[in-house]
Formats: C-alpha cells, sequence, structure tokens
C-alpha cells in the first residue's frame, strides 16, 4: 500500500470509526510495557504534552486529567472530528485537536514538556524543535513483523517485504541526528483474538492486510489460517512493537 492509498484508507476508517479498537476481544501474552502507562509515569501536572497521529482521541484522553494541556494532531480531518466529538461529550476542558501534518508543526520552538506518538510516523527535526530543553518524546511503533504468520498465510501484508528492525533504527538514526538522547525497547508478544469476527474486524479497519475481501481467495486463506491457528486461548498470531524514549538534552 503506498503513501496515497494508505491516507485513503486512513481518511475512510476515521468517518466509520474513529481509531477506536476497544470493542475487539483480544488478550496480550509477552507485552513488556504498556504505552499509556510508560506515558503517565512521566506526566507532571503543569506539563504541556503533544500526541501525534491522535486518532479520534480514545487513547489520549486517558492523560488528559494529569497534565496542563494536551494537544492532539493528526493528518485526518475525519479523526479529528471524532476526537473534537469525543473531548466536548468527556468533562476535560484542557484539550484542544488539530488537523495538522506532523511534518510541519504549527506550533513555537521549545513549547512543549512532552511529545507522543502511537503507531504513527513522525519528523524527528520536528520533534527536537518542539520540545523544551530536558523535554521527552515517547513513541510506541508497530515492527515490521508484526501480525507475521497471518501476513505470511495471505502472501502480502503492510510491510512484508520489508527487513524487520529497519524502521526502528532508521527512527533511532534520525532522533539522534535531531540531537536526542535515545532509549528503545521491543517486545514479540503472542495475541489472541477471541473470535472470527474480532479477526475480520482487525483486517477491516486497519491495512495489515492491504485490500482485504478484494481478492477472490481472501476468505478462503483466512478460513485456512483460523483452522491452523486456533486454540483455547482464541485465535493466535503475534503483536510485535517497539518502544522509543528520546529526550533532548539540556541547553
Amino acid at each position: 500500500m503506498d503513501e496515497a492509498a494508505y491516507r485513503d484508507f486512513y481518511e475512510s476508517i476515521g468517518k466509520k470509526n474513529g481509531w477506536d479498537f476497544t470493542r475487539l476481544h483480544v488478550k496480550t501474552k509477552g507485552e513488556t510495557w504498556d504505552f499509556t502507562h510508560e506515558v503517565l509515569q512521566r506526566c507532571r501536572p503543569n506539563d504541556l504534552v503533544l500526541d501525534i497521529g491522535t486518532g479520534g482521541g480514545e487513547a489520549v484522553l486517558q492523560i488528559a486529567s494529569h497534565v496542563r494541556l494536551l494537544v492532539g494532531i493528526d493528518q485526518s480531518g475525519a479523526m479529528i472530528q471524532r476526537a473534537q466529538e469525543s473531548a466536548v461529550s468527556s468533562s476535560h476542558r484542557n484539550v484542544r485537536f488539530f488537523q495538522m501534518d506532523a511534518c510541519a508543526l504549527s506550533f513555537p520552538d521549545g513549547f512543549f514538556d512532552m511529545v507522543t506518538s502511537r503507531h504513527a510516523p513522525f519528523d524527528s527535526c520536528e520533534i527536537a524543535r518542539v520540545l523544551k530543553s530536558g523535554g521527552v518524546f515517547l513513541s510506541q511503533q508497530v515492527s515490521e513483523h508484526d501480525k507475521y504468520t497471518l501476513k505470511c498465510c495471505f502472501g502480502r501484508g503492510q510491510c512484508y517485504d520489508e527487513d524487520d528492525g529497519a524502521l526502528r533504527e532508521n527512527y533511532r538514526r534520525d532522533l539522534q541526528l535531531a540531537g536526542l538522547e535515545v532509549e528503545v525497547r521491543e517486545y514479540d508478544a503472542e495475541e489472541y483474538y477471541q473470535s472470527v469476527e474480532d479477526v475480520l474486524f482487525l483486517l477491516l479497519h486497519t491495512p495489515i492486510i492491504p485490500s482485504f475481501g478484494e481478492y477472490a481467495d481472501d476468505f478462503h486463506k483466512l478460513h485456512t489460517y483460523i483452522k491452523q491457528n486456533n486454540s483455547e486461548q482464541g485465535i493466535r498470531t503475534n503483536a510485535k512493537r517497539f518502544l522509543l524514549v528520546a529526550t533532548k538534552k539540556h541547553e
């Protein structure tokens, strides 16, 4: 899936669902951190926080009561509309959502104490620019070999033909070149979807298998995969993630 196709897909998901997967029944075994917990550990009551790729705002609203100001941005107008609706219906009055390109942030230099990004692209130089001295950037990203057995069954998939670890190392290098000190963590956990409907929801609302359902044998391949990977715990696949914690040096 090229960038233009991904943007169209992402916009359509924003209109239908937002980036909300809370309805999924899935269990993960072997994950070594929780991203929201990692963010909350570092939040202070007077912090100004920017969330890049905020989607429908479902996840980031969890930290709003722990900081002074929370700003969420996303490239998708449909996602931002959903996020703004969520903010209005919440009790939080310190939250703002804007449609914005992560490569051209419309904020002053050194404005934020913390910047976060969960499963969304970012620009390392822009991160370094808008962070205060001593500020921290946290990002959880999806590794190339996430859902790898599922991709192998279909013979295609997001980052299927790319080297595992390349994205991690590219981000690490770019953040270091931007002047940030970088810590990297990674896990490859087992993931169990509780029903066929849960797997279908995942495939229809993410680009893991591009154009799922548009190929004549897609549902046959899915049936084969489920038959081979079903267990008492659910339908098995993997969740491979890496975590970047980058700190802007004190000037």
